[in-house]
């Protein structure tokens, strides 16, 4: 099973080789790989450690865009595997994930998505904020469309979705700021069930200071529960409960952001 990766970028010069490289290894690793790096058009050398990697890649693109969204779509567009996923130039991917999802859809004919175990690290590698990701995984068992709507449990860089389903779904949107993927994973619980698969894990998210959740973590949750009350009526119970979420989680991260800075 063909499976196509998207990779967004601009000035990740700090991170991409590793991304990139942890993508690559997953063709050792027996998996039918198409990967798609999309550049918003670089000037700290990330085009040439790009470039380094030679035919690699499959597509190369880089030049200016409206940010990941806007990246991502483009890769949309281009992909050719049967599966498609992105993944953020500062996440990795773990050994064998590529063949384990892959798998995961062969025995799943009717999944629109999988997803899977997916820790918090630092720009070290190092694990961090292990709290919030058990309590993400709480959710994985009562895993549905309901659910979601509620919170939003689901790792991205773990989430993997079949290209017939995007097609039906459409592209992420632009005016987001910060939960486009979100809102994106609304759309597709329309088209179907999602699978979890089980430990270990399939992906790595790096928080930093500079990455979307870090800077921008209020607009986000805010975002995700105005999706989540487009997506499912104003009086729902999946709103009502999503509003205390967002104030919980915010409140939450406000104390572990004051926490860091000192």
């Amino acid at each position: 099973m063909k499976i196509s990766i998207i990779t967004p970028c601009y000035n990740a010069a700090s991170f991409i080789e590793e991304g990139i490289q942890s993508i690559l290894d997953q063709r050792q690793q027996g998996a039918e790989l198409e990967l798609i790096v999309v550049d918003g058009g670089s000037r700290d050398g990330t085009v040439e450690i790009l470039q380094g990697f030679g035919d690699q890649i499959d597509v190369l693109i880089s030049e200016p865009d409206q940010g990941p969204a806007d990246a991502i779509n483009k890769g949309f567009a281009l992909a050719t595997g049967e599966v498609v996923a992105w993944l953020n130039a500062d996440d990795c991917y773990l050994p064998n994930c590529l063949k384990r999802v892959g798998e995961a859809f062969e025995a799943h004919p009717e999944a629109v998505f999988v997803f899977g175990h997916c820790p918090i690290v630092n720009e070290a590698g190092d694990e961090i904020r292990s709290g919030i990701t058990r309590f993400k995984e709480c959710f994985y068992p009562f895993s549905c469309r309901f659910t979601f709507q509620c919170i939003n449990y689901l790792s991205q860089p773990a989430s993997f979705y079949r290209k017939s389903a995007i097609d039906v779904a459409g592209p992420l949107r632009l005016d987001l700021k910060a939960a486009w993927d979100y809102e994106f994973f609304l759309r597709l619980w329309r088209q179907g069930k999602g699978i979890r698969i089980s430990k270990p894990a399939l992906a790595q998210f790096c928080w930093h200071p500079g990455s979307i959740s870090g800077q921008h973590f209020r607009r986000q949750f805010q975002e995700e529960f105005d999706c989540a009350r487009e997506d499912t009526g104003p009086w729902r119970i999946q709103t009502l409960i999503h509003f205390f979420v967002k104030w919980g989680i915010v409140g939450m991260y406000t104390l572990m952001t004051r926490k860091h800075r000192t």
